[in-house]
């Protein structure tokens, strides 16, 4: 067994395992957005937004984009939203 290829498999499922992050994942599956906007829609401080974008980023699911002083994020991780479909579609039944 290689414990180092399902821990990392385990930390990417534990990143995602927060309301929030998902809502972050389904959001950028739309369009890149700043922390700002983000923030607004979440509708929490800067700060916890910031840690859950830097959760997901250390997963590599999400990535960054510096742009004078906001940062933009997008999806890195597209496959991801298959695996919110499979879980959607256990939910309904």
């Amino acid at each position: 067994m290689n414990i180092k290829k399902f821990s990392k498999r385990a930390s990417f499922f534990k990143a995602l395992a927060h309301p929030t992050r998902v809502f972050i994942v389904d959001q950028l599956s739309r369009e890149e957005k700043c922390v700002c906007e983000l923030t607004e829609m979440v509708g929490v401080d800067i700060s916890t937004i910031s840690k859950h974008l830097s959760i997901l980023k250390k997963e590599g699911i999400v990535i960054e984009d510096k742009r004078g002083k906001n940062v933009y994020y997008s999806l890195n991780c597209p496959c991801v939203l298959t695996l919110f479909d499979c879980v959607e579609n256990s939910l309904a039944t």
